[in-house]
Formats: structure tokens, sequence, C-alpha cells
């Protein structure tokens, strides 16, 4: 499928991959016409998903199917008054119905907005009220189905709302929900391509993902119908996906990394879809023995997944079905990277992007990967690094990541911040969209991940970003989490603080504080090593995991 769009697919060296690459976007381009139901029509018994969870239930679904269970989808929601341009939230966690929805969804033009189950009522109400969602599908659990109607008394745009019932949290029926399940029993298999008006076309919106606010209140990333075939670059050549393969990504169906590993560039490639739902409780152990049974040929995962897998007797598990692995999102120990290429052979390669746009640096194929660095720069994408008056930064010169759009616009970039152009021009103005976040390049061109721009500590006229020390700490064995801050000190302007929870077995006090701080002398510049240790239970987080390092600031006086 992928040679359909991508004049060629095969390169000799990095330089080539970034010189020659090219994506061939068809204007009325549309992923649940062009690529899923090609594959059916193609290869109608290929496998597109397989789906399994800890309950022993197992769904096989090939692209025959997904074709025709995504007709059903794209009938129910026309039935349900949902048109063209109609947003629609999806809260279905891990659940194999997701697919089935966000493809329906694709195909009538409605734009599908991927949502946690850890939405508040408050959450809910700001998702409706700021993008006027017309309708919502949740799983059926009485706990989120209550929020959501409690949600909707506050949101006038919210018209209909619909269950998916499964195993415990089956529903035989709630006052103003629709049964999805018993809707497509009922729709009809086939659904014709709108033409027309009602035809999308490759600037028409498809996605609405909410960020995670982890300074903020969450900003909308708006995505279009040929955003899918920038993950082209994202699954063949960071994640490597292959024809035939079994590729598991981490994640659930409420993120963009869900986008990223589990749907459009691993279809693209032909790959099955792997999706183990186990619910709300992460297994180490059971998830080792997932990508065992069914012999997982592709796999990506956040470090905190990694540190927790390599806890494990990784020699009494046959990891031998695995070609590549890969990570992102946060710092990456090279006791973590040595471990698991001890166990299993494989070099974990790293990679960075945001929801705005598809990986944007990586270790691609081509290239030695260095433990700790994001690696180069993807095909399409004019990145540089600036300081604080636009100036570009040379090797070994912190700076923040941009990327230069005056030329061409990069592969799978944002529309802008919806409904916010003021918070659009902020970002991306001038020719340069502002990514937020500080990294460093290297004599041999790979860069390496610093920290948000909000969250670098100056420090008695050094500017230190809380990455670098957070990743030092996290090779100390009696650290499981950290967050570095700052805080407000009146001779140095800040003092790097440390914010920890403790490893199992491990206990608080002066001398740890002591052994920690030395620890990061040796590990990193001296200057960088906290001042203040403070032991914590737990770390303040956005419902998507991420640390909210603005909360501990707030508290310290700082914000």
């Amino acid at each position: 499928m992928l040679k359909r769009f991508l004049p060629r697919t095969e390169f000799s060296s990095y330089e080539d991959f970034r010189e020659n690459f090219d994506i061939r976007i068809p204007e009325g381009f549309n992923f649940a016409y062009d690529v899923v139901d090609e594959w059916a029509k193609k290869e109608p018994g290929k496998l597109a998903l397989l789906w399994c969870d800890d309950e022993g239930d197992e769904q096989r679904i090939t692209f025959a199917e997904l074709k025709e269970r995504s007709d059903r989808a794209a009938n129910f929601f026309k039935a349900a008054g949902i048109r063209k341009g109609d947003p629609v939230m999806l809260i279905l966690r891990r659940r194999h119905e997701f697919w089935t929805a966000i493809l329906g969804l694709h195909k009538i033009g409605a734009v599908a907005i991927p949502a946690t189950h850890l939405l508040t009522v408050k959450d809910i109400a700001y998702r409706n009220n700021a993008a006027d969602i017309r309708m919502i599908v949740s799983i059926a659990d009485p706990a989120i189905m209550d929020r959501i109607d409690e949600a909707q008394g506050k949101s006038p745009s919210l018209a209909k709302k619909a269950f998916v019932s499964f195993g415990s949290l089956a529903c035989a029926g709630r006052e103003g929900w629709l049964d999805f399940n018993a809707g497509l029993a009922a729709a009809s298999p086939s659904f014709a391509r709108p033409a027309g008006a009602e035809a999308t076309t490759r600037k028409d919106r498809l996605l609405l993902y909410f960020t995670s606010g982890t300074t903020g209140m969450p900003k909308m990333v708006a995505h279009d119908f040929a955003y899918p075939l920038a993950h082209s670059i994202t699954a063949a050549y960071w994640l490597r996906c292959r024809d035939g393969g079994l590729h598991l990504t981490v994640s659930e169906t409420g993120w963009a990394k869900s986008a990223w590993g589990k749907l459009y560039g691993q279809m693209l490639c032909g790959a099955t879809v792997f999706v183990y739902d186990y619910g709300t409780k992460f297994k180490p152990r059971d998830l080792l023995e997932k990508i065992a049974k069914y012999r997982i040929t592709s796999f990506c995962a956040p470090p905190t997944i990694f540190r927790y897998l390599i806890k494990e007797d990784l020699s009494k598990i046959d990891l031998s079905s695995l070609e590549s692995c890969s990570v992102a999102g946060e710092p990456l120990n090279p006791e973590v990277y040595d471990k698991w290429l001890e166990a299993t052979g494989l070099k974990l390669m790293e990679g960075y992007g945001q929801t705005e746009l598809v990986v944007t640096v990586a270790n691609f194929p081509w290239i030695e990967p260095k433990p700790g660095s994001m690696g180069k720069p993807s095909p399409g994408y004019d990145i540089d690094l600036v300081d604080e008056t636009g100036r570009s930064c040379e090797a070994g010169e912190e700076g923040q990541i941009v990327l230069r759009t005056e030329a061409r616009r990069p592969w799978g970039i944002f529309q802008g911040y919806y409904r916010d152009p003021e918070l659009t021009s902020k970002a991306w103005h001038d020719g340069l969209y502002y990514t937020g976040d500080m990294a460093w390049r290297d004599e041999d061109g790979y860069y390496w991940f610093v920290g948000r721009a909000d969250d670098l500590i100056k420090s008695s006229g050094y500017r230190i970003g809380p990455f670098e020390v957070e990743r030092a700490l996290l090779e100390h064995p009696a650290v499981l989490e950290c967050a570095i801050t700052g805080v407000p000190d009146p001779d140095r302007g800040a003092v790097v603080k440390a914010t920890v929870v403790l490893a199992k077995g491990w206990e608080a006090g002066d001398a740890l504080v002591a052994e920690l701080q030395e620890h990061v002398k040796k590990v990193t510049a001296p200057y960088k090593y906290p001042r203040i240790i403070e032991f914590v239970t737990e770390l303040p987080k956005t419902i998507s995991g991420k640390i909210r390092r603005v909360e501990i600031r707030q508290k310290d006086g700082k914000d």
C-alpha cells in the first residue's frame, strides 16, 4: 500500500532518505476509503487488527471485516444525525470498537476527537463546549456515563450519546443513550463514498486532539485528512513496521500516540495492529507474555514501561520474534538501554515528536543510535535550534527546536490550534513553528532533548534543563520517578530541586539526599546537581501521565 503514495520506499542511507523521500497526497485522500477499503479489495483476508484482553477474549479482524464494520458505523452515525464536519468524541479506552467508530467517522467526514476514560465532569464539559461536540461514544462504564450525563447539562451542543457494551460492563439500556453495538448490527453493511459537497478533501478537518495541559488548559490540535499519510515516516522508518508484521504500541486510544502507533502508519505498511486491552492496571509480566505468545515483531513504549519490563526475568520470556523496539516521551537512561539490548539484542530507537506533528527527529534504520539521543531529523522537516534572539545555535549550544516552514509545509504538521488564532500565531509565525522544546545538537548531527522551554532553570548564570538531571537521577537504583524544577533563590536566582519517588526498599533521609547529590555530580556537570531534594509518594501528573512540573513550581512559589 505504501507504494501507492510513496514514489520510493527503499533508501541506501540516511542522506538518501532525507533528500529523496516524498509523499504523493491525492486531493481527495481519505484513509478509510483509500487504505482500509483498498486493502479489503486487494487482500480481503489480510489481518488488520488482532485484539485481546485479560478475560481471554480475542478478536481477529480482517480488512474486509473492518470495511464492513466501518460502513455500518458510518450508517449508524448518519442515522444519529452526524454529518460532515460534526465533532464526535470517542471514549473507548482500548476496545476494538474504537477502530470501527473512528473509521466510520472518517467515511462521513466527521471530526473524530479521541479522549481518555480518565476525564472528569469538568474535563468533558470543557471539551464539549470548546469544540461544540455533537456526540459522545463511550464504553458502558456507569461511572464514565454518569460523568457524561452530568456534563451534558453544561454542554448545549451535545445532542447524542452512545455506549459500547462488553463483558462485565454490559449495559441493557440507559435513558438517553444509544446502543452502539445494536446500532451496528441493525445498520446497512455498505456505505457509498460521498460525492460533491459531502466528499472530503485533504484539507478538511479529520481529528481534534486536546493536549494534556502540562502548563494550562488543554489546547485543541487540529489535523487534516492528509495527516495519516505522513505517518508512513513514523511507522515504516522509525517503528520499522512491515507488511505481514505484528505491531504493538502501548497507548490508550485517547492519546495521539495511538494515531502514531495503532492505526494509520501500521495499516499503510500492511502490518497488523496488535492491541492488548489490559484494562486500567498494567502488569509488566502479562505484557511480556503477550509479546511472546502472539510473536510481536515491532514494539513501541515509553521508557517507564521498559523500566518495568527489565525488572522481570527476561531470560524466561521468548522475545525472539521482536525485530525492532522504539521509545519516546521521557528520559531513557543508559541502564534500560543496555539491559534491553543484553536481553533481546535490540537497540532501543528513540524518537521525538508532538501531538502537533508526526515523528520529527528519530533514530532511523541507517543511524547508529546514541543512547539518550533523539536521533536526526525526519525527511521534509527543516529543523533548527534558535536562542532567545532567534539566532541559529552552533553544535553543543542549547536552543529551542523550531521548524522552518517558509519553503515548504512539513508533512503531518497540524492545521493550527482550533478556534485560537492568537495561540496559533504565537507558536507559528514568520515561517517558523516554535515547538516550545529545548535541545542541543552534537557534532555528528544528533539531537539531544533538554526540556520544555518553560521548564528551564536559570541558576547563577547557567541554563539547566530538567531532562538531563532527571536522567542522571533515574540511573540511581533508589529513584523510581523524579521531577526537576527550580526554586527561587535570592543569591542564585533559582536552585535546582528534585522531587523524588523512591523505589521499593529505599528509605528517605539525609544520607540518601547526599548520596543522590553526589551521584548527579558524577553523572553530569556538578553545577546541575539538586541542592534541594524532596521525597514524595507520587508526582503531580496530567491525565495522560505527564509530570506537571508547573504544579510543583507553584507550590514552591516559582509561578
